[in-house]
């Protein structure tokens, strides 16, 4: 028996998965800077050609890529957010899900998708757009409980204490002090 074929849009959609998908291994090996075209085509084992057939530009890539992130950064985080319906501690399971989404490649590649936003107002807006949408989706994955106002505070606060772990690698005692006053932070 063969395998049915697949159509043109489910091979389409592949490749375009399998070049985000790089383009986010690449913005995390590289940098921003560090990721071009050429690079991104060859990890997702794509020909430039096909790959300019999706994405024409690096910035088109770039952009298709911070959705793609913020679209996985999302679905993890509703998927662990669903735990919090058996916790006993709604709030601490919260933040140390927060915590954890900030861990890994995807965080590291959405830090170089910021600083590249810093200057490039084309990354900036659609970055902008897509922290909206993720905040707003976190907010309702928390069934409400939470103000936004609330949320945005942890999220503020655990981005930053990451972001300075970039400085000591392994580093959690400054996460350990800061989980009992953000704790506060959520049930209020």
């Amino acid at each position: 028996m063969t395998a049915a074929r697949r159509t043109q849009e489910e091979r389409s959609t592949a490749t375009r998965a399998l070049l985000l998908d790089a383009t986010i291994d690449c913005l995390v090996a590289y940098g921003y800077s560090g990721t071009t075209t050429m690079r991104v085509a060859g990890l997702a084992g794509v020909s430039r050609g096909a790959m300019v057939h999706h994405y024409a530009t690096k910035a088109d890539l770039v952009l298709a890529a911070v959705e793609h992130l913020a679209e996985r950064q999302l679905d993890a985080a509703r998927t662990g957010f669903a735990r919090l319906r058996e916790a006993d501690d709604w709030a601490e399971t919260a933040l140390e899900l927060i915590w954890e989404a900030h861990q890994g490649p995807l965080f590291e590649a959405g830090v170089e998708l910021l600083v590249a936003a810093r200057t490039d107002p084309l990354i900036r807006a659609r970055l902008a757009e897509c922290d909206r949408a993720v905040t707003a989706g976190l907010t309702a994955a928390l069934d409400d409980r939470v103000r936004e106002e609330s949320l945005l505070t942890v999220l503020d606060a655990v981005r930053g204490l990451r972001m300075r772990t970039f400085l000591q690698p392994g580093q959690t005692s400054g996460w350990q002090r800061l989980r009992g006053t953000l704790h506060g932070t959520l049930t209020h």
